[in-house]
């Protein structure tokens, strides 16, 4: 590898190198002198005062030395060897000659004599024997600096210079005056050849290889500049979708980890600059707080922010105010670009009464959030902002398609990234609808569990488009897919039901009036679980199933169940029972329904055919400490489903069953346990070491076969 000189700094040869030897001989002299070494350089020499460089090939010439030809003489470098000589040698021939292309650039005369010498200099970094990225990165910026100091060139012109330096962008990043040079010409001229045969190759380079945008964000500002030519051409948004496929890659796995998260941060940007210029309005507009607890009077704030708030209700200011008659009209904020109303009926009101002595800043759902029988929302976006946003959030639904890229779609989606004014926004959240449909229904639950919020306080997209939510526009459609996905894996079936009953109950009762079976089933589920301690609240529940015949029907075989529950656990029958190798879940329900086992203390089930189906009926077991699944297929949801409800278990065998760390993590719960067997099952040292500081009674276990052995 032959890097760049290393004497090179300021554009001069330094002095006082140990292992350089300078001879020096008067222009004139003959070729052939007795050398008198003079010593080490003691004066520093100018690139530009070296008038040539030359190797040494006469002979008895001294070894490995080099001779540059300055005005008064010559000095012969010597090196150590012939590498390093021919080190020196290339690099300094490229600094003299860079140095007259700065030279002859920076003061152009006729524009094709410039076209040509960039031709030339381009050529002769591309033929460099030297290997450096400052090779091809000095052209680009020399470039880069005559773009930026003549703006009178011709579209011609332009491209004839893009086209000429294309070959150097095949391996390099533009610097950022020529983003900003390639940016103009995307936003001027859109359908021009050079977009597609020049620039492509450009930014599928920057979205393979760029590791942060928050260092270069013109490569960004290129690439969004670059998508939003390729959507004015003839075929819009099907030229996008190849250029995003062409990305992805033909298989159906993507090769290149850093493409998602570039197309992503390079989406977030544009649509956060859609909404720009009411985002720096913000230091005008009602805080979050204010917007929940009554906003100010009219005279107290600028009317700048485009925002409009009706107050229908004196609960809607603050306790400590006077209600005066201005209070008690409608608030309203003039603008031309934004307008949102909003009312509340009288619940909305009392839950907000309620919170008016908290000075804590309310979370963003919150104040968003309307009574879904009344609530307009509307934001009037500039026609190239209404297209910016179009193809952008298209491209977001194109990205989760994809079923590699999907999983860290979510996590780069969760926390909610986008700024309030664009949840506000109808055609937004709307359009964003097809991403979370998508996360909805995809079965991994690295993937729907995104949907719940980071931490308890942070709303995310659960409650941004369930009933309520200020994005939910199907009366909660896709709020039922979202339980019903997330209820088939959250391990925390039991606390995501008590939150549901707290929040969402209503439209849970709702959308079971109107026969949806996944809310059937989870109204089902919270009188089974003894979720709902009211007793008017489990009335209105039964009435509610009762009255349609799918609602009917489940709760009748609650019913059953119940009364199947209260004989199994009645006291009485074995304290042990082992079920036969090759049993079946059916067999173990089958024998479960047989009598009681209000006493049984240990179970074996090692070596038979069970599955985490069969958890169902061991959670009914009251009085279980011991249960031996070795050998089994009894799975990570099936570990869940015991963490929530076997808590008083001391004894757990599951070696040799496919259970892994999303399954184990959840015993953590089991304060109980005192002996775990985690034989040849897929635990990581990570887990083991947490599950040993959450068990404080565990004093067995067996980890050998696994990560942690």
């Amino acid at each position: 590898m032959l890097p760049e000189f290393p004497m090179e700094t300021s554009g001069q040869i330094f002095a006082l190198l140990s292992s350089l030897l300078l001879l020096t001989f008067p222009r004139n002299a003959k070729r052939k002198p007795a050398l008198h070494p003079t010593g080490y350089m003691e004066n520093s020499i100018s690139y530009s005062a070296i008038e040539d460089v030359q190797l040494l090939s006469w002979e008895n010439a001294p070894k490995y030395c080099l001779q540059l030809t300055i005005p008064g003489g010559t000095v012969l470098l010597q090196a150590a060897n012939s590498y390093l000589r021919d080190q020196w040698f290339h690099s300094l021939q490229w600094k003299k000659k860079i140095y007259k292309y700065k030279k002859v650039l920076s003061n152009p005369s006729r524009w094709e004599v410039v076209l040509k010498e960039i031709r030339t200099l381009v050529d002769m970094a591309l033929t460099s024997p030297l290997q450096d990225d400052s090779i091809h990165q000095a052209p680009l910026e020399i470039v880069s600096k005559l773009l930026s100091e003549n703006n009178n060139l011709t579209t011609q012109d332009h491209e004839s210079i893009i086209v000429a330096i294309a070959p150097l962008l095949e391996n390099n990043h533009p610097p950022p005056d020529l983003c900003e040079f390639f940016c103009k010409h995307c936003r001027e001229r859109p359908r021009s050849m050079v977009v597609i045969e020049v620039f492509t190759p450009v930014v599928q380079r920057i979205l393979k290889h760029n590791m942060d945008f928050g260092k270069c964000p013109r490569l960004r500002l290129f690439t969004q500049e670059y998508i939003l030519a390729l959507n004015e051409l003839n075929a819009g948004m099907e030229v996008v979708k190849k250029f995003i496929h062409s990305m992805h890659g033909p298989t159906g796995q993507c090769p290149h980890p850093r493409v998602l998260p570039n197309l992503v941060a390079v989406c977030l940007a544009a649509i956060y600059s859609c909404y720009e210029e009411f985002i720096n309005s913000r230091d005008n507009s009602p805080s979050l707080k204010e917007i929940r607890n009554g906003c100010q009077q009219q005279c107290d704030r600028k009317p700048n922010l485009p925002l409009r708030l009706l107050h229908t209700s004196p609960d809607l200011v603050s306790q400590e105010a006077t209600l005066t008659e201005s209070r008690l009209k409608p608030v309203i904020v003039t603008s031309n670009e934004i307008h949102v109303e909003v009312e509340r009926n009288n619940t909305a009101n009392q839950k907000m009464t309620a919170n008016v002595g908290n000075d804590s800043e309310p979370n963003l759902i919150d104040c968003l959030m309307v009574s879904p029988t009344c609530s307009t929302m509307s934001i009037e976006l500039s026609a190239q902002a209404d297209r910016i946003l179009g193809c952008y959030v298209e491209i977001l639904k194109m990205l989760s398609d994809y079923d590699d890229w999907r999983p860290a779609l979510a996590s780069l989606l969760q926390p909610i990234p986008f700024p309030k004014e664009a949840l506000a926004h109808e055609k937004f959240t709307k359009e964003l609808k097809y991403v979370i449909q998508r996360f909805a229904e995809d079965p991994r639950q690295e993937v729907h569990s995104c949907l719940l919020s980071v931490r308890a306080g942070k709303d995310g997209w659960f409650q941004l488009y369930s009933p309520g939510g200020v994005a939910c526009d199907d009366d909660g459609e896709l709020f039922a897919s979202m339980v019903h996905i997330l209820m088939g894996s959250c391990y925390k079936t039991k606390k995501f039901l008590l939150s549901l009953a707290e929040n969402k109950l209503g439209p849970c009762m709702l959308l079971a009036l109107r026969g949806n079976q996944t809310m059937v089933e989870i109204l089902c589920l919270m009188l089974e679980y003894n979720i709902i301690d009211n007793n008017d609240t489990q009335l209105q529940i039964i009435s509610t199933l009762e009255s349609t015949d799918v609602g009917k029907r489940m709760y009748e075989q609650l019913c059953d169940r119940q009364r199947e529950l209260k004989e199994l656990q009645r006291k009485g029958g074995p304290t042990r029972l082992t079920l036969p190798s090759k049993s079946t879940d059916a067999d173990l329900a089958r024998l479960l329904s047989s009598g009681s086992f209000g006493n049984l203390e240990n179970l074996s089930l090692a070596f038979t055919n069970v599955t985490s189906a069969c958890a169902e009926h061991l959670i009914k077991l009251p009085s279980l400490k011991q249960l031996n699944l070795w050998s089994t297929q009894f799975g990570d949801a099936g570990l869940r489903l015991l963490s929530e409800h076997l808590t008083m278990l001391q004894v757990l065998n599951l070696c040799e069953t496919p259970v892994t760390d999303a399954g184990l993590l959840a015993l953590s719960s089991m304060k109980s346990l005192c002996s775990l067997n985690m034989n040849s099952t897929k635990l990581s040292a990570d887990t083991y070491e947490d599950l040993k500081a959450k068990l404080p009674n565990l004093k067995e276990v067996d980890v050998r076969y696994t990560e942690a052995w």
